[in-house]
């Protein structure tokens, strides 16, 4: 193992580390200094490890605890096999916001954190990273425009969804999803009527004609 693979390596465990340390102090102490000073203890890490991890300070904290999420809404996923496309929408939808509740006081405490004007384009950054990943997941392999619309159909459902579920409970989370994945699926079945390539071959088209006219 090279002396970079041992190094990343080692970062990769004192961050989770410090993550856990976290988490069960973060109800009181939200996603401030004080918390990382409180985790970078509880983990046996020292300041200067702390600030090296973490040079954003809160902001990486909460950044670290979204992938986390991430990660496990995949694990309970498997592979998705069979299922049709807007059963793997609301799926995936379903498994971000458990991974995010089994955190409650934890999620609530960063996305108060993320809801501040200096935060949000965190917030958006996160919530684009989360429905990449279940955009994927779910087999989706477009890199045209379509990739955009899709991500963001899906973050606008997903980031007002997890603020439902923390603050109100599974309930009226899983009903606001139910109603939006309609808009999902109207996306998809309007873009499949749609040739996008269509006005660039019309274009090229044109200036052949203009280019070899007699």
């Amino acid at each position: 193992m090279t002396t970079s693979s041992k190094a990343s390596d080692w970062a990769d465990d004192a961050e989770q580390r410090l993550l856990d340390a976290a988490l069960p102090r973060a109800a009181a102490l939200g996603f401030t200094p004080a918390l990382l000073k409180a985790a970078g203890e509880g983990a046996g890490l020292s300041g200067g490890d702390v600030g090296l991890l973490l040079p954003n300070g809160p902001a990486d904290l909460v950044a670290l605890l979204s992938r986390r999420h991430d990660r496990r809404a995949l694990e309970v996923l498997g592979d998705g096999a069979g299922l049709k496309i807007r059963q793997k929408i609301a799926a995936g939808l379903q498994a971000r916001l458990d991974a995010a509740a089994a955190d409650q006081e934890a999620s609530k405490r960063a996305a108060g954190f993320l809801a501040l004007p200096q935060n949000l384009s965190l917030a958006g950054r996160l919530t684009w990273e989360s429905a990449d990943r279940l955009w994927r997941w779910a087999g989706d392999t477009a890199t045209d425009e379509n990739h955009y619309s899709k991500r963001a159909i899906l973050s606008g459902i997903l980031a007002p969804a997890l603020t439902i579920r923390l603050f109100d409970g599974p309930e009226p989370a899983e009903a606001f999803v139910q109603a939006r994945i309609d808009n999902v699926m109207a996306f998809e079945k309007w873009k499949a009527g749609k040739d996008f390539g269509a006005p660039l071959k019309a274009a090229a088209e044109a200036l052949a004609k203009m280019r070899y006219r007699a």
